[in-house]
């Protein structure tokens, strides 16, 4: 077990980030702060992700006390040179889904760690098969899972991850949207106490 000399902050709207900080067994706090999630369009693959979690943490720097350390994090489905965010409406995460159909794809995920003297960013990347879909098995999840808050328009811990993906090179929990092996690593290595 690490020990973080910090107050550490979540600063994220993820109840599956939420969850696997906690299996951490770390102390945390959520804060969250609605931030534009633009980037520009130069960036490509891990670029997105990281870029991202640094703009999350700026929004967040101004408020932060010598003794927080603050965990940002952006995830990003990554397929055929194009990057797949959260979809917009409904025909938008089928069109989504459709391309992921029968296909691999690279899951992203960035991650800032910041204090007022430090910022660590990192990134892990997982590559996730997906069975081919069936319009209904398409219909029918985004029915039932309405998955709108999700990169690429799916949850690997859901319905979809146990009938349609069928192969995972990577970690898991980068799908499920926080590389957590890797963020206990960084901690330990940059924020560990003496």
């Amino acid at each position: 077990m690490i020990s973080i000399p910090y107050q550490i902050i979540l600063a994220s709207q993820s109840p599956r980030r939420k969850q696997l900080l906690e299996q951490l067994d770390l102390p945390f706090t959520v804060k969250t702060k609605n931030t534009d999630e633009s980037c520009p369009d130069h960036l490509k693959a891990q670029e997105i992700p990281i870029y991202l979690s640094q703009k999350k943490a700026d929004a967040f720097m101004s408020d932060l006390s010598d003794d927080e350390l603050l965990i940002t994090a952006d995830t990003v489905v990554w397929l055929n040179e194009t990057v797949l965010n959260k979809p917009e409406n409904t025909e938008h995460a089928h069109q989504m889904l459709r391309m992921l159909s029968g296909q691999k794809h690279q899951v992203f995920t960035g991650v800032s760690l910041s204090t007022n003297d430090k910022r660590v960013s990192f990134y892990d990347e997982t590559e996730v098969h997906f069975n081919h879909l069936s319009e209904d098995e398409i219909s029918y999840y985004i029915q039932q899972y309405k998955p709108f808050d999700k990169a690429g328009s799916y949850g690997a811990q859901d319905w979809i991850g146990l009938m349609g993906v069928n192969k995972i090179v990577g970690t898991y929990f980068n799908v499920m949207g926080l590389p957590v092996a890797k963020l206990y690593h960084e901690l330990k290595t940059n924020f560990q106490s003496k």
